[in-house]
């Protein structure tokens, strides 16, 4: 195994890179962790970030929507359905565009700060 230092955290988070190389893909397909690294040979499939990504999205996000959605309301006072169409397209575009990379960070600090190669087995 390299002893060479692993890559920058967040920038191969925001492209779905290896932890290690930082080249290879992280991701089969759009966030299912590949099994290893096409790369370096990095061993992904013991990574399991469980439900973390979707509950530090989801916290401030319901919160940041509310704030934004009574705001709305407070200054522009539109109708009900437009709330009814606006929020739910707002928070699915924002999960969507934040769970893989914080899903690509938790894998990240996994792999910095816990051995999950050595766990998982050969």
């Amino acid at each position: 195994m390299p002893t060479a230092a692993p890559a920058p955290l967040i920038s191969t988070a925001l492209k779905g890179r290896c932890p290690r190389c930082g080249e290879g893909s992280l991701f089969d397909g759009y966030i299912k962790v590949a099994a290893k690294c096409p790369v370096c040979g990095l061993g992904l499939a013991g990574h399991d970030t469980g439900d973390g990504p979707a509950f530090f999205i989801m916290l401030p996000l319901c919160i940041i929507t509310a704030l934004l959605a009574l705001l709305l309301d407070r200054f522009a006072q539109p109708p009900l359905w437009v709330h009814m169409i606006v929020w739910p397209v707002f928070i699915a575009l924002v999960v969507g565009y934040s769970l893989r990379p914080v899903k690509a960070i938790m894998i990240g600090l996994q792999y910095r700060y816990r051995n999950v190669e050595r766990e998982s087995g050969p």
